[in-house]
């Protein structure tokens, strides 16, 4: 096995559940294009897609046939790189709804969002201790890894609950999500206390929305940490200027972890570090 510690996984979330074409016409939104772009950032190097899916009418969505059509063009390539499917992209749906494309797709990853929130202090993010028990079962069965996403510090408790309760099995992969409104602000410290709270022999990364984006990486990237990039947290690649794809993130990714003496993991050496298998 090859000397993993000095490798940083690079996490591409190429399309969320916000942007539109009214924000930035470059946003891929609709399988096709989502899946070249997702296979674009792999040749810049990625080592992970995170995937959301929309409607015909460019909603976030759930929808099966979506993540199936999007999942088949990505797999039909010889891209490699390591799927993350959103288990968050609706707000409103029953459980089984949330669940179902894990089931038939078995993506290598999926997130786990630990817990619920005031959702752009409009909405409520729900994640019942009933859904994240059963999505916890669910992905044990299905062989596919979580990453827990963590908004603010109280999740940090559930997922060691959880961890604790068997819902989730080490060892844990946790990604930190700064700067959501109604979640934690997208800060030094935030991240430095939320690194404290970790559990031992766990996995890390952090992204930090809008803003938040340069800061947070470079924070990550001294800290040890992973970390993701794309139009889903941040559409603007400097003030006022929207990026043309997903692409710009991950080159300045690359030279920035280069700077820092570093490489980024290619996709069997983020299975390797993530234990997961290919």
């Amino acid at each position: 096995m090859s000397d993993l510690t000095n490798k940083v996984i690079l996490t591409v979330a190429p399309t969320g559940a916000w942007p539109t074409k009214n924000e930035t016409p470059f946003v891929p939104l609709q399988p096709r294009e989502i899946a070249d772009e997702v296979y674009a950032c792999w040749k810049a190097g990625a080592s992970i897609a995170h995937i959301h899916v929309r409607d015909d009418n460019d909603k976030s969505s759930m929808s099966l046939e979506k993540f199936r059509e999007t999942v088949k063009y990505i797999r039909e390539t010889d891209c490699d790189i390591v799927i993350n499917l959103t288990t968050s992209g609706q707000l409103g749906l029953t459980d089984e709804e949330r669940m179902q494309h894990l089931i038939e797709l078995k993506p290598e990853l999926a997130s786990y969002d630990c817990g619920s929130m005031n959702w752009q202090h409009s909405s409520v993010f729900e994640n019942s201790p009933r859904f994240l028990e059963k999505l916890g079962t669910v992905m044990q069965d299905q062989g596919i890894k979580p990453e827990i996403e963590i908004f603010d510090a109280g999740m940090m408790a559930n997922a060691k609950y959880y961890l604790k309760k068997g819902v989730l099995k080490a060892p844990l992969h946790f990604q930190f999500v700064l700067g959501a409104a109604g979640g934690m602000e997208a800060t030094v410290e935030n991240l430095v206390f939320l690194k404290s709270q970790l559990p031992e022999n766990c996995t890390w990364g952090a992204l930090g929305i809008g803003k938040g984006h340069l800061p947070i990486m470079y924070a990550a990237l001294a800290l040890e940490g992973h970390v993701r990039v794309g139009m889903e947290d941040n559409i603007l690649y400097s003030k006022g200027v929207l990026a043309k794809s997903n692409v710009e993130f991950i080159e300045r990714t690359k030279r920035i972890v280069k700077e820092m003496n570093k490489e980024i993991a290619t996709p069997d050496e983020a299975r390797q570090i993530l234990s997961i298998a290919k």
